[in-house]
């Protein structure tokens, strides 16, 4: 394990951010990231006894690595440590060794983003910088919401510039209503999009006119924006978003990047049709039955999913039912 190592190298790391850091802005303006394409967010698997099984983990981005086939595109990298990663419920050690682990597993070409979002802006900042030492080719920054009345625009602009300007690595925005209670609002968002250590958005909360909107008003920075689902990918790409962190990437995979080729190419009949049949078994591993379900799903497609860390509970029969016919009427199993 390489927590206690990580952590006690920490405030080296932060103190060499603070001091590179001119400006206002951090020492790696400039190096922008192309963050464009299909990724899945990665779940950590669990042994019986809730551990962090990385044998299991390293197995799953193995099988989640074989594309392309069939003229399909590859995936353009991973997320790591985001809400289907089960953040919350792993400890700092546990969040940096799976992103190490992950980093090491992968190839070179595949962009590796991490979750580094805390509640406060220390420690923030403090784990954005060990995700960088681990490996991680940006940081995928949550908002903060604990708080959340008081997390209006000037909070987070402040919050977020203040990552920005210590972090080594280009930093992504997340906004997740479904599990914060907070949208990211937009024009904190097109202000942020002006600071040249913030590349883009990743946003789930499913409404596409914001995300038009938020394409719209950026249009002049160098800012990119993914879908946070694959419900609402077609439309997505549809008002200019240019990839997607989508949970059913994680057991449709080679589909989902289908999608992302048929918007790329303007096949939009094809689009559509294939689109309709991902809303469903979308929904039934986000909305509707959540880690537990993309889990399940994952056993049943040759992954791993295995159990979740309480609080989380395993699926009852007549809910595992109800999944497996979002995907069987949909003929995906």
């Amino acid at each position: 394990m390489l927590g206690p190592r990580v952590w006690s190298s920490v405030r080296q790391g932060l103190s060499r951010a603070l001091s590179s850091t001119v400006g206002g802005w951090a020492s790696g303006e400039g190096r922008k990231v192309d963050i464009s394409g299909i990724y899945p967010p990665v779940t950590t698997p669990f042994t019986a006894t809730a551990e962090v099984d990385y044998g299991k983990l390293e197995e799953n981005l193995h099988k989640l690595g074989t594309f392309p086939f069939r003229g399909v595109a590859s995936l353009a990298g991973f997320v790591v440590q985001g809400s289907n990663g089960e953040f919350p419920f792993l400890t700092s050690s546990e969040r940096l060794e799976v992103v190490s682990r992950v980093r090491q597993a992968l190839p070179r070409d595949k962009i590796l983003l991490a979750g580094s979002g805390c509640e406060s802006t220390q420690a923030t900042v403090e784990m954005t910088v060990s995700m960088a030492q681990v490996g991680a080719d940006a940081a995928m920054v949550v908002t903060p919401c604990y708080y959340h009345g008081r997390m209006n625009s000037a909070a987070l602009i402040h919050h977020y510039t203040k990552v920005a300007d210590l972090s080594p690595i280009p930093v992504v925005l997340y906004s997740v209503p479904a599990n914060t209670g907070l949208d990211l609002p937009v024009d904190a968002v097109v202000t942020l999009s002006q600071h040249p250590n913030i590349v883009g958005i990743k946003d789930s909360g499913g409404d596409v006119t914001r995300i038009g909107l938020i394409v719209h008003k950026t249009r002049r920075q160098d800012f990119q924006v993914l879908a946070g689902s694959a419900g609402f990918l077609l439309a997505s790409y549809a008002v200019g978003a240019v990839g997607g962190v989508c949970a059913l990437a994680n057991v449709l995979g080679a589909q989902v990047c289908q999608l992302e080729r048929l918007c790329l190419t303007g096949q939009w009949e094809d689009a559509q049709k294939l689109q309709h049949r991902l809303i469903e078994p979308n929904t039934a591993v986000t909305r509707r039955f959540g880690i537990p379900g993309l889990k399940k799903t994952m056993d049943w497609f040759g992954y791993y999913g295995g159990p979740c860390r309480a609080p989380l509970r395993e699926l009852s029969a007549a809910q595992e039912e109800a999944l497996r016919l979002d995907f069987t009427s949909n003929g995906w199993l």
